[in-house]
């Protein structure tokens, strides 16, 4: 299990207490400081839309340049954004054998490791 990410974002800091809490092995791969593999980014976009991967929410996409997000249409420009601006990425992504997932919060990663809430006393 690899979660990728930067490390002083606030999702990711939740998301490797929250794996932590849980007594879960993972790796942790810094994209800013570990650049990212072509090939590893390509297999995400084949199982996550390039529209879910790449944050236009954050401050990195909104200091893009109009026409460069314009230009952002596809899985291909989507890749070639990510490998160059990795702080593009939406995080985390958790990557576990083949599946990949985007983002962070209690509720999804219950459902990702089947952890049931402990019933009531």
């Amino acid at each position: 299990m690899t979660l990728y990410g930067i490390p002083n974002c606030d999702t990711v800091k939740k998301a490797r207490l929250w794996l932590s809490a849980q007594e879960l092995e993972f790796t942790f791969h810094d994209v800013k400081k570990q650049p990212l593999a072509r090939a590893t980014v390509a297999a995400w976009l084949q199982c996550v839309p390039w529209d879910v991967l790449v944050n236009r929410k954050g401050t990195t996409w909104r200091g893009l340049p109009g026409e460069r997000r314009a230009s952002i249409v596809d899985a291909n420009s989507a890749l070639d954004l990510m490998l160059e601006l990795p702080s593009v990425i939406k995080r985390p992504v958790l990557q576990l054998g083949q599946q990949f997932h985007i983002g962070f919060s209690d509720v999804q990663y219950r459902q990702i490791f089947t952890i049931q809430d402990e019933p009531s006393p």
